[in-house]
């Protein structure tokens, strides 16, 4: 027996390195390949066991070498585990794109561009968030299915959009903090698609960029070295709320810290932003990962860490160091960052571990997180055309519904803000039209940034051959429009049709990553083109508009020969048929605006002042409708339609009564004895009893059937001051309303410590007492917060 065991040991060696050798001679390009016995043995490839367990099992099986390869967006392959290489980078802004860990080509050659995000809110419409997230991800893993993709798709970028000179406002859903809360968590539902009762992911989103981020290069101040100064109260009300929701509502398995310090911290860094409130307090299920090359930045460009191993210290540690964890699972035991786009960690965290800064546990905790949803997205069940997705291939990206979802995309987030009464045009009037400006035949210019290769366009050009004869001039080579040697071209072809567009605005050589605004007015001649078209047209003059935010064109307002005017954003690889559809009214367009539209004054207000509340000592005018108190060429929320609406609350408490008991306090600069109160909004058997429905009907007086949003907006007491928010948005839907007819109830669903509240000077969440005013387009209701006795 003894002989027969000393054999038996002898052999194993070799048997588990023939199993290797098979791994390495013929390894799928998948974990846990099930018909190779060698790796069907270890327990990690197990399903039948928990996902805590084969963690375990996987981590404790790397050497330390091996587990600091995995801490970067190129994770390395582990030949002897059969583990291959993965990339941990790819994009999902408004569709796949192109991105690392993508590669289009072969039997996916494109894939269905939604608009950009700036678009979408614009529709106000929850259930196109969350569809186009479901269509982004059937696109996905049909691609991972075919070896052209990852699963962890590092978007949405849900930033609030303070100021319009911002770059990257087109990749946001704007300024308000509902808005940006509500698309999150939408579209992240939408795309890791969890079922009831599972952690599975279809795929793995992550929310960016972690926080205050929104400045990217704005006259010599770039992202890399700027330092977002940020009040407690302002980074709770309004820069951390849509982040608390993509984690809370959105259950998303991921966050992305960003570029910027806040308060002289880098964000990667930052022990409160990362471990407190991500870890701690919201209870990500997920990984925190850098924005690419981060930590090389804050390294080089801030002077916050002495040496390199220090940063990755620094990172790896959220800035404080913490004992190991008594047990292996006992999550949230290590703050910090668990992945880092780059390769800073990798150059760097052995030394760290070699000079005592970092322990090999802490990069056990951060695989931790980074295998578990490795685990959950199924890239350790063996051949992914095996599990639950693994039926979707080609056939499934660019399918007929997804692009007619696109259309519908478009559609919705059109947003007529001038018409006097010419728009929709008339087939039966307009024979003939002109088409002109440099967006006049877009097609790269509609679908953004981050975007990949579209299914198909159709531009403006394109679809308006539908209604009319079509003339065309672009009237500027491009949206620089630098010479006036192209306008004559669309004078001579607006004076000879019945009606014009003109389609001007921007694109990404004017407003993109890196590259901030510096002018709120069109770019070089465009508003010489319109006025020019204009003067010579004969009938009416549409001016449509592709950008992310706020162009101040006063001429355009106020001159009466454009009888409308249409912003389009950027939208999508259909939008040029969306474009037609509106004006010739086949869509009656139904779009709000996401962002206040400024003056170009505006611009002379720093881009780098973070504060969202106004400051009348300095004449600071604050950000955002909520607290902005300047003059506005738009606002949000403004947007037309072709028929005439009406809101009629039919349900609504007159009255809220708050218990005496409740942890309160006086209103700010008032006594004791004054009945005004703020509760603490944190008070759950408090706010639990002021919950509420309000009721609310629309009535379409107008001939023409529309997908109304309907906004519900308050005002709450002392609006405007002491902190206090001028008004702010408390729900919205997106409601079908025949011509001629009333619509059903809509119903929101009323949570005063959720929808009234604002932050005080220290970040503390408070509700105030005394009437609340309700707003539902030209209705209002008074609601009365009253402390009981």
């Amino acid at each position: 027996m003894g002989k027969a065991s000393t054999c038996k040991d002898a052999l194993l060696p070799l048997v588990l390195l023939l199993g290797v050798i098979d791994v390495l001679a013929g390894q799928a390009p998948y974990a846990c390949d099930q018909s190779n016995a060698t790796l069907a043995a270890f327990p990690f490839c197990n399903t039948s066991l928990a996902i805590t367990d084969r963690v375990e099992d996987y981590v404790a099986r790397l050497t330390l070498e091996e587990k600091i390869s995995q801490l970067i967006n190129t994770a390395t392959g582990i030949p002897r585990l059969g583990v291959p290489k993965y990339q941990w980078w790819q994009e999902a802004l408004h569709g796949v794109a192109s991105s690392p860990g993508v590669q289009f080509g072969g039997s996916v050659p494109a894939a269905t561009s939604f608009p950009m995000p700036i678009t979408t809110a614009a529709s106000f419409n929850t259930s196109l968030f969350y569809g186009i997230g479901q269509a982004v991800s059937t696109e996905a893993r049909a691609m991972h299915n075919l070896g052209q993709s990852g699963l962890t798709f590092w978007s949405p970028n849900i930033n609030i959009y303070r100021d319009p000179r911002w770059g990257r406002g087109q990749e946001t859903p704007g300024e308000d903090p509902l808005l940006s809360s509500n698309f999150a968590t939408y579209y992240v539902r939408g795309l890791q698609e969890s079922q009831a009762g599972s952690d599975k992911l279809k795929v793995s989103a992550c929310c960016k960029h972690m926080t205050a981020y929104d400045v990217d290069n704005w006259l010599g101040t770039d992202r890399y070295h700027f330092n977002a100064i940020v009040t407690e109260q302002d980074l709770e009300d309004t820069y951390n709320a849509p982040f608390k929701s993509c984690v809370e509502d959105g259950g998303v398995s991921s966050v992305m810290c960003s570029y910027n310090r806040l308060n002289g911290v880098p964000t990667c860094a930052d022990h409160e932003l990362l471990t407190t409130t991500v870890r701690e307090t919201w209870k990500l299920n997920g990984y925190i990962v850098s924005d690419c090359d981060s930590l090389q930045v804050f390294f080089d460009n801030t002077n916050y860490a002495a040496t390199a191993e220090d940063a990755a210290a620094d990172a790896l540690l959220a800035g404080k160091n913490f004992p190991p964890p008594k047990l292996f699972h006992e999550l949230n035991s290590f703050p910090g960052l668990n992945l880092n786009c780059g390769t800073f960690l990798a150059k760097h965290t052995l030394s760290a571990i070699q000079q005592k800064k970092v322990t090999e546990a802490t990069i056990n905790q951060a695989l931790t997180y980074l295998v578990t949803v490795q685990m959950r997205l199924g890239l350790y069940d063996g051949d992914p055309k095996s599990q639950t997705y693994g039926s979707l291939g080609a056939s499934d990206v660019c399918t007929s519904e997804h692009q007619t979802l696109a259309l519908e995309a478009a559609r919705q987030g059109m947003v007529l803000l001038k018409n006097l009464g010419a728009l929709p045009l008339s087939t039966s009037k307009i024979k003939s039209l002109a088409v002109v400006g440099p967006h006049a035949n877009a097609t790269r210019a509609m679908i953004g940034n981050y975007a990949g290769i579209p299914c198909k366009y159709t531009s403006p050009l394109q679809a308006f051959q539908k209604y009319a004869q079509v003339s065309y001039a672009p009237g500027c080579a491009n949206v620089a429009c630098s010479s006036d040697s192209l306008i004559s071209g669309a004078v001579s072809a607006a004076a000879a049709a019945d009606a014009v567009v003109v389609a001007v605005g921007l694109d990404l050589t004017i407003e993109a990553e890196s590259l901030d605004r510096t002018s709120l007015l069109l770019p070089g001649k465009q508003q010489e083109l319109v006025s020019q078209v204009m003067q010579a047209a004969k009938g009416p003059v549409v001016i449509v508009i592709l950008s992310a935010g706020a162009i101040d064109i006063p001429f355009a307002l106020s001159d009466s020969r454009i009888a409308g005017i249409l912003w389009a954003g950027y939208p999508g690889q259909a939008g040029g048929a969306a474009i037609a559809e509106v004006i010739f009214g086949d869509h009656n367009p139904s779009g709000k605006l996401p962002a206040t539209w400024y003056p170009q004054n505006f611009t002379s207000i720093s881009m780098l002042d973070m504060n969202m509340r106004p400051n009348a000592s300095t004449g600071y005018p604050g950000r955002t409708y909520r607290f902005y108190t300047g003059p506005t060429i738009f606002k949000f929320g403004d947007g037309l339609s072709y028929t005439s609406l009406s809101a009629k609350f039919i349900k609504a408490p007159s009255f809220l009564s708050i218990p005496s008991t409740a942890p309160m306090q006086p209103c700010t600069g008032l006594k004791k004895s004054s009945s005004c109160f703020h509760l603490d909004a944190t008070d759950e058997k408090s706010c639990e009893s002021l919950k509420s429905q309000v009721a609310i009907s629309v009535r379409n007086k107008g001939a023409m059937a529309i997908s109304h949003t309907l906004m519900l907006f308050s005002t709450p007491p002392n609006a405007g001051s002491d902190g206090v928010p001028q008004r702010q948005l408390v729900g919205f839907n997106k409601i079908q309303i025949a011509g001629d007819s009333i619509s059903n109830p809509v119903i929101f669903d009323l949570d005063p410590c959720r929808h009234f509240v604002h932050a005080d000077p220290d970040g503390k969440k408070l509700l105030r007492s005394g009437t609340h005013v309700l707003t539902a387009g030209n209705e209002q209701h008074s609601l009365r917060l009253l402390v009981r006795p």
